[in-house]
């Protein structure tokens, strides 16, 4: 019997979804390299390789064989050859845009534990998918609003989830798409440097945020009378100071986002929010000249008249914060921590916090790579975000349900 590959779900997966893989036809404890490879819609190329020795049986099933040293992980991780894809292109963020087409996985198995690669012995491809079969994904331009709706399958209303991103603008639909999936009518919100919307803007308008929660709100398709938040780094902090400031919001939950307005000022009706001070002078160079961020914003909790904070006494929404522990763009830990303190102080409870070690400022669904160097998005120079393989890809899989959860819990609650 020839070796042979297989995976189950055998042709096709969710991305967020685990993969169980297994190799057959091997020698009794033969020993091999298994690699894994996927191209992104640029072409730029991410790969994985671990070595591994078969069962006495000649099977070699990822769930029971440990990885060995000398690969991109060892010991049993199952999943292992996924989370630890990395581009070939330094510092290369993976990004999926065409949420309607697949990511093929390559995985090859080749003889002995190179590099560099023995005889190529079986291969095998698998399509990764973002939306399950009869999701709907409908663009909005409605009024000011510019962004994505995805409608899971089966019987309407849905619980109702707005998805905002962080700076650098655009639209993001990958987080949205896979909510979908999981039961929630998501809208994956732009709100710059997006078509007509504006491309530098001097000030932020929670009224345009305001559109999109009266958008949810009347569509046949969408559980009211409230909905959920969800907004990573800027997109949390605008997802709570919408929770300050707008009726109708259930829950929300912040990935690492700062408590206090950054960088660009917020405005709704009269009242102006100011941004948080910082001083770029206390900006660090690492090795290779990366520039590490993590402290030149100044501690919101200390700057006289506490203007930047984004008033989270107000919010009656249940709060989820979401933080890395080694977010080097924002102290997204330490913003956390003390604001559930003052919650706390004043007899509220509406707050949980989960926090990872090892986890940096980007923290998206499971099985994304992980991005540790990245463009500062308002400085745009190489800056340390933070973050450490193994850790982050157990932060992903731990925190992508409790999200679900969270969700459920306060806007299916009757």
């Amino acid at each position: 019997m020839a070796p042979a590959v297989r995976f189950s779900p055998a042709a096709r997966s969710l991305f967020d979804e685990p993969l169980a893989i297994t190799v057959q036809g091997l020698s009794p404890r033969q020993q091999v390299t298994l690699r894994t490879s996927l191209q992104d819609e640029t072409g730029e190329l991410f790969e994985a390789c671990a070595r591994y020795q078969a069962e006495d049986n000649g099977e070699l099933d990822l769930a029971r064989c440990p990885a060995l040293p000398g690969g991109s992980f060892s010991g049993l991780e199952p999943m292992g050859l996924l989370w630890a894809l990395q581009p070939q292109k330094p510092f290369w963020y993976f990004m999926k845009q065409d949420m309607q087409t697949p990511l093929r996985l390559l995985l090859e198995v080749f003889e002995g534990q190179g590099p560099p690669p023995g005889q190529l012995l079986a291969q095998a491809q698998h399509e990764r998918v973002f939306l399950q079969d009869g999701v709907q994904r409908v663009p909005v331009r409605e009024g000011r609003i510019r962004a994505t709706l995805f409608l899971p399958p089966g019987e309407a209303p849905f619980p109702g989830i707005i998805d905002i991103h962080g700076l650098g603008g655009g639209l993001f639909e990958h987080r949205a798409s896979l909510l979908a999936n999981h039961g929630f009518a998501t809208l994956a919100l732009a709100y710059y440097r997006y078509e007509d919307l504006p491309q530098d803007p001097s000030k932020l308008h929670l009224e345009y945020f305001e559109e999109a929660v009266n958008y949810m709100l009347r569509h046949p398709q969408v559980k009211g009378p409230r909905l959920g938040l969800l907004g990573y780094s800027k997109g949390g902090e605008l997802c709570l100071a919408m929770a300050a400031f707008l009726k109708n919001i259930a829950a929300v939950a912040s990935i690492n986002g700062s408590v206090a307005v950054t960088v660009i000022p917020l405005c709704y009706k009269d009242k102006i929010i100011p941004t948080l001070p910082f001083d770029e002078k206390r900006v660090k160079v690492k090795q290779y000249n990366i520039l590490d961020y993590s402290d030149i914003l100044n501690d919101p909790f200390q700057v006289p008249g506490h203007q930047s904070l984004i008033p989270l006494e107000k919010v009656e929404a249940n709060l989820l914060f979401i933080t890395g522990q080694d977010d080097h763009i924002v102290k997204s830990k330490y913003h956390a921590t003390e604001t559930c303190k003052r919650l706390q102080a004043q007899g509220k409870e509406n707050f949980q916090i989960l926090s990872y070690p090892g986890t940096g400022h980007c923290f998206d669904p499971p099985f994304f790579p992980l991005y540790p160097i990245g463009k500062h998005p308002v400085f745009h120079k190489w800056a340390v975000l933070g973050g450490e393989l193994k850790a982050y890809s157990k932060a992903q899989v731990h925190a992508w349900p409790k999200i679900q959860a969270f969700f459920n819990k306060y806007l299916n609650d009757k």
